[in-house]
């Protein structure tokens, strides 16, 4: 089954152009420099170490491998250890290299010293992954030339360069690729001080007049994200423009977020058509996957990788060897009463293939 990429569904449907603009300012958002950005203390603190000692030694830091959640940070980080060594930077990503030649081609053109960022690392193809593992360790390519019995690989040096990759999904990294990153920074979830701070600095660069309790009010409904707090700041600084004096007040953040239809927990449209699937068709659930996906309209591995980890990390859902089941503060912040069995859903089945799936 093809993976979903959970960054792509945070992305708003909007129009070609619109969306080229929304990326143009979240570019113009992202800090460039170490010092300039906010949270991650720990990992800010050794990265800073890391990349320090290498320009003592003058040679290329060590590989760096981001796991987290995506819209922590992780491609921004990999754009400033390139500012931070003065190094030009590769993206691609591990979808894009289908095949060990694709890798290779990247590899044979990177100049000494560049940094090569490789997004959702873990999908990349496997002869793709075992060309790496000699390339990351020994700065050395092996083509192959020609087919079947008389094939031979032919070694290519390349130049020394420091490979930064960002995973999702960790545990989906073969631990021969894992083992060869010298440094394993693990992105955490931000607390409601640090958005605002992130808030305010993007608020001066959009030129947004803001409060600080429109800044307290965002960042609470931001499920802990800063991509997600800059884009419901843009969408309410929208709101203060056409609808107000360009002012982002608490009124008018409010106001913004309650028509985009994020609540003062942080919950969308989709969290809340979840919750309420759970509750009045499921008695509170416990219920599949599939089956909890299809009464919402949406496909499982949508549900799987954007509505859940948000609404089990905040303990409004429960997974069980069962299925899913709404808690107790699920039903209280749907202003429901659940009935004597919801704790457990009981006399509720799942579907065979479901049950072994919480």
């Amino acid at each position: 089954m093809h993976e979903p990429d959970p960054g792509a569904y945070e992305r708003e449907a909007v129009s070609p152009e619109a969306d080229s603009d929304e990326q143009q300012v979240e570019r113009a958002l992202r800090p460039s420099v170490l010092d300039d950005f906010v949270g991650q203390e720990r990992v800010r603190e050794q990265l800073s170490l890391v990349l320090h000692s290498a320009q003592r030694r003058g040679r290329a830091p060590d590989h760096v491998l981001m796991s987290g959640p995506p819209g922590l940070g992780k491609t921004t980080l990999a754009m400033i250890i390139a500012s931070e060594l003065g190094a030009p930077l590769r993206i691609s990503s591990g979808p894009a290299i289908e095949r060990s030649g694709d890798l290779a081609a990247v590899l044979s053109t990177l100049q000494e010293g560049e940094v090569l960022f490789l997004d959702e690392i873990h999908r990349m193809a496997r002869p793709a992954e075992e060309m790496l593992y000699v390339a990351m360790e020994d700065f050395r390519v092996d083509v192959m030339v020609g087919k079947g019995p008389g094939a031979t690989a032919i070694p290519l040096d390349i130049a020394p360069f420091t490979l930064v990759g960002a995973t999702t999904r960790a545990g989906l990294l073969p631990a021969p690729l894992r083992d060869r990153f010298g440094f394993t920074a693990q992105m955490d979830f931000y607390d409601a001080e640090e958005l605002e701070r992130i808030l305010h600095r993007s608020a001066r660069l959009l030129e947004a007049p803001m409060d600080a309790d429109a800044a307290t009010e965002i960042a609470r409904r931001s499920r802990g994200t800063p991509r997600i707090a800059n884009r419901l700041l843009r969408r309410v600084r929208d709101y203060a423009e056409v609808r107000g004096d360009g002012t982002l007040t608490l009124g008018t953040a409010r106001s913004a977020l309650d028509l985009y239809e994020v609540d003062a927990s942080g919950l969308d449209r989709l969290d809340r058509a979840v919750l309420d699937s759970l509750m009045t068709k499921f008695r509170g659930g416990p219920v599949g996957l599939s089956t909890l996906a299809v009464s919402v309209g949406e496909e499982p591995e949508t549900v799987e990788a954007v509505a859940e980890p948000f609404l089990v990390r905040s303990g409004f859902v429960a997974r069980t060897p069962r299925g899913r089941v709404a808690t107790p503060m699920a039903w209280e912040h749907m202003g429901r009463t659940p009935p004597p069995d919801a704790a457990f859903g009981a006399g509720i089945e799942t579907d065979t293939d479901e049950s072994v799936t919480p």
